[in-house]
């Protein structure tokens, strides 16, 4: 990786991306209790290896609003799904996420926030 003609230089900028690439890997986000009188924001993606989504919450605190997660779940597609093009992975992954976290989303507001235009 490292020769006499690449040397490797710990710039400020350097040390700098370290410090918040460790402090993201060693502290943990903060989850928030769900307050069921406010609407949820859900964010949702899918790519060719998996699903992934993010629910979300904006809160008050110290009088202030604050967008906070309330929980995340992900997993990789199926083999039957891998041929699947990007609107229908999109919408697999919106279903399968309706389906899983409808405890927290049966007879609540919430907004679902994609980078797919055909689900806009």
């Amino acid at each position: 990786m490292f020769d006499q003609q690449n040397v490797f230089e710990m710039t400020q900028d350097r040390i700098q991306a370290y410090e918040k690439i460790r402090y993201a890997l060693t502290n943990a986000p903060l989850l928030l209790m769900p307050d069921w009188k406010l609407p949820f924001k859900l964010y949702i993606d899918a790519c060719g290896e998996g699903l992934g989504e993010a629910l979300h919450q904006v809160q008050i605190f110290n009088d202030k609003p604050y967008e906070g997660l309330i929980c995340f779940i992900s997993r990789q597609i199926k083999p039957n799904e891998a041929r699947y093009g990007a609107s229908q992975m999109e919408c697999l992954c919106l279903v399968w996420t309706l389906e899983n976290l409808h405890y927290y989303l049966d007879g609540s507001v919430f907004e679902v926030i994609t980078d797919c235009n055909a689900l806009k």
